[in-house]
């Protein structure tokens, strides 16, 4: 995939014509993610402060993969620093999204659509240098957003000038409606990251596909990190996530590529970090058109027809 840091897109594939969807998450409420938790205990913020400390330690390396400005105010005063040498996988593929988000849009002409699923303390929308006309659409835990926000903006962090920042909460009945409802419009391009979404269950990730599916326009991009356990596999066995992650997202329109750690950090020229890490890093690419390109092209053959039908009328 072309400007993938190296990584080489393929050769664009005729989209796929298919059925228009109903809302991806009418009839599954995410009850998932509703639970109540204690504030001083939940596992969702300790994840999304656990990320934010990987963030704010490698802000403070002597050469650095990205630098985060915003990730103090996210974690605790006496967060312990370890800065060895190597990267930790969770840097490596921050920095891969970071530089093919902005690859992306910086090649979309008119109003850019950015799609993240995040754990709620993401801060790309404010230190990442966004291009005007970028909508950056959050979808992570309310909860967990709202807490970041708040510090957020105790510290000034703003977005880009002539960029607009809106959330989604991921508890929301209908992922997909909300979208629309904030505007998001599936007859213009845009790019879909997920990393620190808590994906609780297979299921839960099918649901996401189904939206990105049903939003994402032919020929667009969506990358991240998986949870490695959704392939029933080892992370060690390669082919075997190969096959079972290919059949996931084929089965939703997407063409998808896996991405070696060792092969970001190799071509950041930077070693790995040792130990196991339970993510996989794809690229994926839609293959079909969206909900709304299929309901542009239904009318647009219902317009021809009806015009045809008028003049063989006239003739008679």
């Amino acid at each position: 995939m072309e400007g993938l840091m190296g990584f080489v897109r393929s050769p664009a594939a005729t989209p796929i014509v298919r059925r228009s969807l109903f809302y991806a998450s009418k009839s599954k409420k995410n009850s998932w993610l509703r639970a109540k938790l204690n504030a001083e205990n939940d596992p969702l913020l300790q994840a999304a402060t656990s990320a934010a400390s990987l963030r704010f330690q490698e802000m403070h390396r002597p050469e650095p993969l990205f630098v985060d400005p915003y990730a103090g105010c996210l974690v605790h005063p006496d967060v312990q620093m370890d800065l060895k040498e190597c990267s930790h996988q969770y840097c490596l593929a921050t920095k891969f999204i970071d530089d093919n988000l902005l690859s992306t849009v910086n090649h979309i002409d008119g109003l850019k659509q950015v799609v993240l699923l995040t754990d709620g303390m993401d801060t790309r929308p404010y230190r990442l240098n966004w291009p005007t006309s970028t909508v950056i659409f959050d979808i992570s835990s309310e909860r967990i957003f709202k807490k970041s926000a708040e510090k957020l903006q105790g510290v000034g962090a703003k977005v880009p000038r002539n960029c607009l920042f809106l959330h989604v909460p991921l508890e929301s009945s209908d992922i997909q409606h909300s979208l629309y409802a904030k505007g998001f419009n599936g007859n213009q391009p845009s790019i879909w990251a997920i990393q620190g979404l808590p994906v609780m269950t297979l299921a839960n990730f099918k649901e996401i596909l189904l939206v990105a599916s049903s939003l994402a326009m032919s020929g667009c991009l969506f990358l991240g990190e998986l949870p490695a356990w959704l392939a029933e596999t080892e992370i060690g066995t390669k082919p075997s996530t190969e096959k079972w992650t290919n059949k996931l997202f084929m089965s939703n329109g997407f063409r998808v590529d896996l991405v070696g750690y060792d092969e970001v950090a190799k071509s950041l020229g930077k070693e790995e970090s040792p130990g196991e890490y339970k993510n996989i890093l794809f690229v994926a690419e839609q293959l079909q058109f969206s909900d709304d390109q299929m309901e542009t092209w239904r009318r647009e053959l219902q317009r021809v027809e009806e015009e045809g039908d008028e003049e063989g009328f006239e003739e008679l």
